[in-house]
């Protein structure tokens, strides 16, 4: 059984929008370049094509893992209730005369520096009480 991948509905998109170049894009480049290492010959000595299949191996690693991310998403959305804090929440915490916004969201969407908090850490855990 897979794990749910709690997400925002921008989050979703990123994920769409990064798969969509990975697939589109990256794929076919790095398919091009070992085709073109592969047309010079001799495979054992071949760097080139050894790092274009490294990183085709990575690329299909991230497809596989943002496709299976997709498949599990589960549409975190705040109900609006001002009165508790949830995942899709964004709160402000004042601290010495200064104001912070974070928004509260899943795992794989965390990201402190740009005020994105997973509910998993430890700040986001007292923040959800």
């Amino acid at each position: 059984m897979s794990k749910k991948v709690l997400l925002t509905t921008e989050g979703l998109q990123k994920l769409k929008d990064e798969l969509k170049v990975l697939k589109d894009d990256r794929r076919k480049d790095v398919i091009e370049r070992i085709q073109e290492a592969v047309s010079h010959g001799d495979l054992s000595e071949n760097t080139d094509y050894a790092q274009a299949k490294e990183e085709q191996s990575f690329i299909e690693g991230k497809i596989q893992e943002i496709e299976e991310m997709i498949k599990n998403a589960e549409i975190i959305e705040h109900n609006g209730n001002h009165n508790s804090v949830a995942i899709g929440s964004t709160v402000i915490i004042k601290s010495d005369g200064k104001e912070i916004t974070y928004t509260i969201v899943g795992s794989n969407e965390a990201n402190p520096a740009a005020g994105k908090i997973s509910n998993e850490s430890l700040v986001g855990r007292a923040i959800l009480g």
